[in-house]
């Protein structure tokens, strides 16, 4: 490799990786992650929830399907950095219209190739989400300069991020024929399958900015009020949190996900913390504690509630319970009440490019605002 082919991605604590430079070259730091999801890396990069992380790729081949105008799940890529085994020498879809690494250096993103990514991965479970920099071209330089500016970067962990990734003024998405409900949707970093999912339902859909206030959301005379998923710790969203609280005086029916179930959670008291590695792919196990169901799920989350599976707790708007947890380690996967009209869950029923197993929750939301009028 020629010098400004080179790359390097170095770890907060002192590990690095070296490879070859893909997509732009330069510095970028986050948080370092790994994704497991097989397909759907396009989707992975325009997922506002990873605004601050370099992901890597745990499937080894990247960048097969290249980069196409319609998979998108917001209008830019979020991620920091892109960390992959084997890109793609071409694309080859019929719907590509340019490659991977095309978009990348578009778009900005430093990336790194060639790095054995199943050791990143290892490393990564063993020591946890750790800081890190994807260093190419000018910026590649010797360890201890490149690792001080890994140090010097904001951890995860009080990051306030859901206010970069909101939308800056109010969008409607209509309802495919006609409408049967209309929802206010809190956009903490929502993705664009999401309102279309609810579309396909008949649901017209008020995509409002993280700034609003209750008074914004009940001039849109919902029939119900949708929480998103987003990027950043949960325990930075006072005001999320308040509104949610609103929300839930008034029994207007609420569903969350993701980061949206994590708000919930905080504002019915439960306290929220950080995983070591988190949950981010699409094949993560998820049981339903009052049927006993599986459902294989899409998830990309770093923190979690706190609660046991099936746990039954009071709350200032009544009782309500743990209703789902993954079995991998016993986490909280989603939250019911029982006295108000409100449910989340922390996996995401929009899932692109699947899997589809939760997809009925958006008909549950239906259900809710139907009984509820």
């Amino acid at each position: 490799m020629s010098a400004r082919e080179q790359a390097a991605l170095v770890v907060e604590d002192g590990r690095v990786f070296r490879g070859e430079a893909y997509g732009a070259l330069g510095a970028s730091l986050g948080e370092v992650v790994f994704c497991t999801g097989m397909t759907g890396y396009q989707e992975t990069l325009t997922d506002p929830s990873y605004h601050g992380q370099i992901v890597v790729q745990t499937a080894p081949q990247i960048g097969n399907t290249g980069w196409n105008d319609e998979d998108d799940e917001s209008s830019r890529i979020w991620v920091s950095g892109y960390v992959v085994r084997d890109p793609a020498r071409r694309p080859s879809n019929w719907r590509a219209t340019r490659t991977l690494d095309d978009e990348l250096v578009r778009q900005g993103v430093v990336g790194i190739a060639g790095v054995d990514t199943r050791t990143l991965t290892r490393h990564i479970r063993d020591k946890g989400a750790m800081r890190a920099g994807v260093f190419s071209g000018d910026e590649l330089s010797d360890l201890d300069t490149m690792l001080a500016k890994v140090k010097a970067a904001p951890q995860m962990k009080g990051a306030d991020l859901a206010g970069d990734v909101t939308t800056a003024q109010t969008y409607v998405v209509p309802a495919d024929g006609e409408r049967r409900f209309r929802v206010a949707a809190l956009d903490l970093g929502i993705k664009s399958n999401t309102p279309r999912m609810m579309a396909a339902r008949g649901i017209e859909v008020h995509v409002l900015p993280l700034t609003s206030t209750l008074d914004d959301i009940l001039a849109v005379e919902a029939d119900g009020v949708f929480l998103s998923n987003g990027p950043g710790d949960p325990a930075t969203q006072d005001h999320g949190v308040a509104l949610t609280k609103g929300v839930l005086e008034r029994r207007i029916p609420l569903f969350g996900i993701c980061f949206g179930n994590q708000i919930l959670g905080r504002a019915l008291g439960r306290g929220t913390y950080k995983l070591q590695y988190g949950h981010r792919g699409i094949n993560v196990p998820v049981i339903d504690t009052a049927t006993g169901r599986v459902a294989i799920t899409a998830q990309n989350h770093g923190f979690a509630l706190e609660g046991e599976p099936g746990e039954r707790f009071d709350t200032p708007f009544g009782a309500a319970t743990v209703s789902h947890y993954c079995p991998n380690d016993g986490t909280v996967e989603g939250l019911r009440c029982l006295e108000a009209p409100a449910f989340s869950v922390q996996y995401h029923p929009e899932a692109a490019a699947g899997p589809h197993d939760a997809a009925a929750l958006f008909d549950e939301f239906c259900q809710l605002m139907s009984e509820a009028r």
